[in-house]
Protein backbone atom coordinates (compact mmCIF):
# COMPACT_ATOMS: atom_id res chain seq x y z
CA UNK A 1 0.00 0.00 0.00
CA UNK A 2 2.28 2.55 0.95
CA UNK A 3 4.98 2.22 -2.32
CA UNK A 4 4.71 4.02 -5.64
CA UNK A 5 4.22 7.33 -6.75
CA UNK A 6 3.15 9.98 -4.24
CA UNK A 7 0.77 12.57 -6.07
CA UNK A 8 0.85 15.99 -3.71
CA UNK A 9 -1.98 18.94 -4.41
CA UNK A 10 -0.97 22.56 -5.23
CA UNK A 11 -3.46 25.66 -4.61
CA UNK A 12 -1.33 27.04 -7.97
CA UNK A 13 -1.04 23.73 -9.98
CA UNK A 14 -4.62 22.26 -9.45
CA UNK A 15 -6.91 24.66 -8.48
CA UNK A 16 -10.08 23.31 -6.47
CA UNK A 17 -12.02 23.84 -9.25
CA UNK A 18 -9.78 21.47 -11.67
CA UNK A 19 -8.38 19.18 -9.02
CA UNK A 20 -11.47 16.55 -9.34
CA UNK A 21 -9.80 16.40 -13.00
CA UNK A 22 -6.25 16.66 -12.24
CA UNK A 23 -6.53 13.36 -9.51
CA UNK A 24 -8.21 11.10 -12.46
CA UNK A 25 -5.73 11.91 -14.74
CA UNK A 26 -2.47 11.43 -12.15
CA UNK A 27 -4.77 7.94 -10.72
CA UNK A 28 -5.25 6.71 -14.58
CA UNK A 29 -1.09 7.68 -14.79
CA UNK A 30 -0.57 5.45 -12.28
CA UNK A 31 0.45 6.98 -8.80
CA UNK A 32 0.09 4.79 -5.32
CA UNK A 33 -0.95 7.98 -3.12
CA UNK A 34 -2.79 11.14 -3.72
CA UNK A 35 -2.32 13.58 -0.76
CA UNK A 36 -4.60 17.06 -0.67
CA UNK A 37 -2.38 20.01 0.73
CA UNK A 38 -3.82 23.35 0.47
CA UNK A 39 -2.46 25.35 3.08
CA UNK A 40 -5.55 28.24 1.65
CA UNK A 41 -8.74 27.00 2.14
CA UNK A 42 -10.39 26.94 5.75
CA UNK A 43 -11.06 24.19 7.22
CA UNK A 44 -14.49 24.35 5.81
CA UNK A 45 -14.37 23.98 2.72
CA UNK A 46 -11.64 21.28 3.09
CA UNK A 47 -14.13 19.19 4.86
CA UNK A 48 -16.31 19.67 2.07
CA UNK A 49 -13.54 18.52 -0.47
CA UNK A 50 -11.88 15.52 1.32
CA UNK A 51 -15.27 13.21 0.92
CA UNK A 52 -15.22 13.82 -3.11
CA UNK A 53 -11.41 12.94 -3.27
CA UNK A 54 -10.83 10.06 -0.79
CA UNK A 55 -14.06 8.29 -3.39
CA UNK A 56 -12.35 8.99 -6.12
CA UNK A 57 -9.27 7.86 -4.92
CA UNK A 58 -10.91 4.40 -2.81
CA UNK A 59 -12.12 3.59 -6.32
CA UNK A 60 -9.19 3.19 -7.65
CA UNK A 61 -7.27 1.91 -4.18
CA UNK A 62 -4.83 5.13 -4.09
CA UNK A 63 -4.08 5.89 -0.73
CA UNK A 64 -5.89 9.51 -0.04
CA UNK A 65 -3.97 11.67 2.36
CA UNK A 66 -4.96 15.08 4.41
CA UNK A 67 -2.19 17.40 4.73
CA UNK A 68 -1.56 18.69 8.55
CA UNK A 69 -5.14 19.32 8.98
CA UNK A 70 -4.55 17.09 12.40
CA UNK A 71 -8.27 17.80 14.05
CA UNK A 72 -9.91 17.69 10.51
CA UNK A 73 -8.35 14.21 9.93
CA UNK A 74 -9.58 12.77 13.26
CA UNK A 75 -13.33 14.24 12.82
CA UNK A 76 -13.18 13.33 9.46
CA UNK A 77 -11.73 10.24 10.38
CA UNK A 78 -9.52 10.16 6.45
CA UNK A 79 -8.04 7.45 5.19
CA UNK A 80 -4.35 8.90 5.89
CA UNK A 81 -2.82 12.14 7.80
CA UNK A 82 0.62 13.59 7.15
CA UNK A 83 1.94 16.27 9.15
CA UNK A 84 5.27 18.39 8.73
CA UNK A 85 6.24 20.77 11.21
CA UNK A 86 3.55 23.12 13.96
CA UNK A 87 2.15 26.36 13.16
CA UNK A 88 5.18 27.95 14.86
CA UNK A 89 7.81 26.65 12.29
CA UNK A 90 9.09 23.97 14.63
CA UNK A 91 8.93 20.18 14.22
CA UNK A 92 6.75 18.09 16.50
CA UNK A 93 7.87 16.65 20.15
CA UNK A 94 8.28 12.92 20.69
CA UNK A 95 4.87 13.54 23.04
CA UNK A 96 3.05 15.07 20.60
CA UNK A 97 3.86 12.69 17.99
CA UNK A 98 2.50 10.22 20.08
CA UNK A 99 -1.06 11.93 21.28
CA UNK A 100 -1.87 12.35 17.32
CA UNK A 101 -0.90 8.29 17.43
CA UNK A 102 -3.21 8.13 20.15
CA UNK A 103 -5.90 10.38 18.56
CA UNK A 104 -5.64 9.74 14.94
CA UNK A 105 -6.55 5.64 14.16
CA UNK A 106 -5.47 6.25 9.91
CA UNK A 107 -2.16 5.91 8.01
CA UNK A 108 0.21 8.20 9.61
CA UNK A 109 2.90 9.63 8.03
CA UNK A 110 5.90 12.27 9.12
CA UNK A 111 8.08 15.06 7.35
CA UNK A 112 11.93 14.32 8.84
CA UNK A 113 13.09 16.56 6.56
CA UNK A 114 17.39 15.41 6.26
CA UNK A 115 17.19 14.46 10.20
CA UNK A 116 17.37 11.14 11.38
CA UNK A 117 16.67 12.19 14.83
CA UNK A 118 13.66 13.54 13.62
CA UNK A 119 12.72 9.56 11.56
CA UNK A 120 14.05 7.98 15.08
CA UNK A 121 10.90 10.17 16.99
CA UNK A 122 8.39 9.42 14.65
CA UNK A 123 9.33 5.59 14.01
CA UNK A 124 9.21 5.93 17.79
CA UNK A 125 5.70 7.77 17.98
CA UNK A 126 3.85 5.11 15.43
CA UNK A 127 4.27 6.91 12.05
CA UNK A 128 3.42 4.75 9.76
CA UNK A 129 6.01 6.14 7.11
CA UNK A 130 8.74 8.86 7.43
CA UNK A 131 9.24 11.22 4.22
CA UNK A 132 12.70 12.69 3.61
CA UNK A 133 13.80 16.23 1.70
CA UNK A 134 14.92 17.81 -0.41
CA UNK A 135 15.96 15.70 -2.50
CA UNK A 136 17.05 18.01 -5.15
CA UNK A 137 16.39 22.05 -5.89
CA UNK A 138 12.63 22.32 -5.37
CA UNK A 139 10.34 24.31 -7.28
CA UNK A 140 7.62 24.27 -5.09
CA UNK A 141 10.06 25.10 -2.24
CA UNK A 142 12.91 26.88 -3.26
CA UNK A 143 14.30 27.70 0.04
CA UNK A 144 14.19 24.06 1.30
CA UNK A 145 17.39 22.92 2.33
CA UNK A 146 19.02 20.09 -0.01
CA UNK A 147 19.41 16.46 1.82
CA UNK A 148 21.77 13.72 1.22
CA UNK A 149 20.41 11.42 -0.47
CA UNK A 150 22.66 8.46 1.69
CA UNK A 151 19.76 8.91 4.00
CA UNK A 152 17.46 6.54 2.65
CA UNK A 153 19.88 3.64 3.32
CA UNK A 154 21.14 4.87 6.64
CA UNK A 155 17.42 5.12 7.83
CA UNK A 156 16.43 1.05 6.22
CA UNK A 157 19.08 0.16 8.03
CA UNK A 158 17.74 1.70 11.17
CA UNK A 159 14.04 0.65 11.02
CA UNK A 160 13.83 -1.66 7.88
CA UNK A 161 9.89 -2.21 8.42
CA UNK A 162 8.95 1.54 8.07
CA UNK A 163 8.27 2.80 4.50
CA UNK A 164 10.10 6.20 3.41
CA UNK A 165 9.27 8.70 1.10
CA UNK A 166 11.56 10.79 -1.11
CA UNK A 167 10.30 14.75 -1.79
CA UNK A 168 11.46 17.73 -2.56
CA UNK A 169 12.49 18.54 -6.90
CA UNK A 170 12.14 14.97 -7.99
CA UNK A 171 11.17 14.44 -11.78
CA UNK A 172 11.33 11.95 -14.52
CA UNK A 173 15.03 13.43 -15.26
CA UNK A 174 16.18 12.61 -11.54
CA UNK A 175 14.04 9.73 -10.13
CA UNK A 176 16.37 6.98 -11.13
CA UNK A 177 18.81 8.85 -8.30
CA UNK A 178 16.19 7.68 -5.36
CA UNK A 179 17.43 4.70 -3.69
CA UNK A 180 16.25 3.08 -0.91
CA UNK A 181 12.66 4.78 -0.23
CA UNK A 182 9.74 3.17 -0.87
CA UNK A 183 7.38 6.43 -2.19
CA UNK A 184 8.78 9.13 -4.33
CA UNK A 185 6.54 12.33 -3.81
CA UNK A 186 6.43 14.71 -6.63
CA UNK A 187 4.33 18.22 -7.31
CA UNK A 188 5.85 20.48 -10.08
CA UNK A 189 7.08 16.65 -11.44
CA UNK A 190 3.48 15.53 -12.00
CA UNK A 191 1.25 18.53 -12.41
CA UNK A 192 3.07 20.66 -14.95
CA UNK A 193 2.54 19.82 -18.66
CA UNK A 194 0.74 15.99 -19.56
CA UNK A 195 -0.16 14.83 -15.94
CA UNK A 196 -0.90 11.32 -17.25
CA UNK A 197 2.27 10.96 -19.17
CA UNK A 198 4.28 12.68 -16.16
CA UNK A 199 3.20 9.99 -13.76
CA UNK A 200 4.23 7.16 -16.19
CA UNK A 201 7.65 8.47 -16.87
CA UNK A 202 8.39 8.93 -13.05
CA UNK A 203 7.12 5.22 -12.93
CA UNK A 204 8.95 4.17 -15.82
CA UNK A 205 12.51 6.14 -14.78
CA UNK A 206 12.16 5.03 -11.22
CA UNK A 207 12.15 1.10 -12.15
CA UNK A 208 14.41 1.58 -15.31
Amino acid sequence: MLKGIYAISDTLLTPKDKLEQSLQAAIQGGIALFQLRDKESCDEEIAELCPKLERICKDSNVVFVLNDRVELAINLKVEALHIGKKADDTPYTLEELRQIRADYRGILGVSCYGSLELAKAAVGAGADYVAFGSCFCSLTKPQAKRMDLSLFKQFSMMSHSIPACAIGGINAQNIAQIKEAQMVACISGIWRGDIVQNVQNLIKNWNC
